[in-house]
């Protein structure tokens, strides 16, 4: 197993590297790749990192733009093809810290199908059939502050989770989160905009607080166990201890979910 910090003298902070394939850190708010709905967008992760390590990449997997965290590309194309067949079949074991609304139980799973989305929100297609979807989750801590931000109660309530995607839908945990009444805080799509309103006018929360710390598959070529981990920005951070969710609690639950 090889991890590490981000590098803080680098522009992309890289977590990871053989002659294989490189894994960064993408902040909250950079897309992986172009892409028309956002032409515009200035800070993309794979023209930034083959600039950064003068190599050509090919990316094998998604990661949202305001979602933050581990993001690999391979180096090569038997790589590429390798890789991202790991991801298709889900033999990548990914996990993510967020900060939700509300206290979900202690641990569980979330299964219910999700029905496929268009990458062009705007575009309305014809509905097609939901698919199966799971996720697990772990509460690794939770708070109460003496807020009344919905005005239905003296205290609002909120919590640090980990969550590891079964399977693979589009804004999969976004959407369970939603179905359990659970939001993730900071989002625009699937979120309470009540709260997210409470987080950005108290705290300066500009980001869906969503990070991918930690992924674990077999190396394409050595054949070896891999993980890759990184901590989450000190913007996720900041906030989330600013109303009593001490990251500490994941080194003291540092396997988090089983298996």
């Amino acid at each position: 197993m090889i991890t590490g910090e981000p590098q803080e003298r680098e522009p992309l902070s890289i977590l990871y590297r053989d002659e294989h394939l490189v894994a960064m850190h993408k902040p909250s708010g950079m897309l992986v790749h172009p892409t028309k709905v956002d032409r515009h967008e200035q800070r993309i992760a794979l023209p930034l990192l083959r600039d950064q390590i003068g190599q050509h990449l090919y990316p094998v997997h998604r990661l949202d733009k305001p979602t933050s965290g581990i993001l690999v590309f391979a180096l090569d194309p038997d790589t590429a093809r390798e890789l991202a067949n790991a991801f298709q079949a889900h033999r990548v074991r990914k996990d993510y810290l967020a900060v939700v609304r509300g206290w979900p139980p202690l641990g569980g799973i979330i299964d219910q199908p999700l029905a496929p989305r268009d990458p062009d929100s705007r575009k309305r297609k014809r509905r097609k059939a939901p698919q199966s979807a799971m996720t697990l989750y772990h509460r690794l801590a939770c708070t109460s502050i003496p807020i009344s931000v919905d005005g239905r109660y003296t205290h609002t309530r909120y919590s640090l989770v980990r969550l590891r995607p079964v399977t693979g839908r589009r804004h999969q945990l976004r959407r369970h989160l939603k179905s359990r009444n659970h939001p993730l805080i900071g989002d625009v799509n699937y979120g309470k905009g009540i709260h997210n309103r409470f987080f950005r006018e108290q705290y300066g929360l500009n980001r869906l607080m969503l990070c991918a710390v930690s992924l674990s598959f077999e190396h394409p070529v050595t054949g070896e166990p891999l993980q890759i981990q990184t901590t989450p920005d000190g913007d996720f951070t900041g906030v989330a201890e600013a109303v009593g969710l001490s990251l500490q609690a994941v080194t003291r639950t540092a396997a988090g979910i089983p298996g």
